[in-house]
């Protein structure tokens, strides 16, 4: 079999809302599925949205988040170096690539959510039968792709994807700009979670969902199986 190809998309978006704080991707949501992917000999490309290095949320990099994948991470020069180096989503063509994955953290639901370039490329992905995954907040960068016939992707398919209960948990309820559990049953999704922090992903078609950080190496793994499949 040939070597799979496959295009983690990051979030380009640092602040959270008005308060001053930072945001951006979640490092353990990107640094378990990548590692995934390189140990099954995958070629993984990065983008984002303006390309370059995308903004890890701080948060993300404190003592209590940390695990394997992202101590591997903080000791992996060649991958520091892939990641400071992201491709502009602009220059990002769906044929080039078997799957999409996407990291969450909260800093898609302000620009991933909305990215032209983004909903296209998922669009594009939908419609040559290839899969689609996010975890956590970046479930969010579905909710506006469509499909052929003009129908939203997520329309009665099961999604899941960061929680009310845990939005509430983290105490941003009032400054994300939506929540994205009542923005995916909104568009017709079946929306479906476990216990707030549980790992919980969920295969409907072409779509593969998290819920959390915990979340995201049993996306990787789904989109894996899918591809071998």
């Amino acid at each position: 079999m040939s070597q799979l190809n496959i295009l983690m998309v990051l979030t380009s978006h640092s602040e959270l809302g008005n308060t001053g704080e930072k945001t951006g991707f979640w490092v353990e949501e990107f640094a378990a599925p990548y590692y995934v992917f390189a140990d099954a000999g995958v070629n993984i490309t990065l983008a984002s949205p303006t390309g370059g290095q995308p903004p890890v949320d701080p948060k993300s990099e404190l003592p209590d988040f940390q695990t394997d994948a992202t101590r591997r991470f903080a000791q992996d020069e060649t991958a520091q170096q892939l990641l400071a180096a992201t491709l502009p989503l602009g220059d990002i063509k769906a044929d080039d690539y078997d799957g999409i994955f996407f990291p969450g953290g909260h800093g898609p639901l302000w620009d991933l959510t909305e990215d032209q370039h983004s909903i296209a490329l998922i669009e594009a992905m939908i419609r040559s039968n290839k899969p689609v995954s996010a975890v956590c907040h970046a479930s969010a960068v579905l909710l506006h792709a469509k499909d052929a016939t003009g129908t939203a992707v997520v329309k009665d398919r099961a999604v899941t994807g960061f929680s009310n209960s845990e939005e509430a948990a983290v105490q941003l309820t009032d400054i994300v700009p939506f929540l994205l559990e009542d923005a995916l049953l909104a568009a017709g999704a079946e929306y479906q979670k476990a216990e707030d922090w549980h790992a919980f992903a969920v295969q409907d078609g072409l779509i593969i969902t998290g819920q959390n950080p915990a979340s995201s190496e049993l996306v990787a793994e789904k989109l894996l199986g899918h591809l071998d499949g």
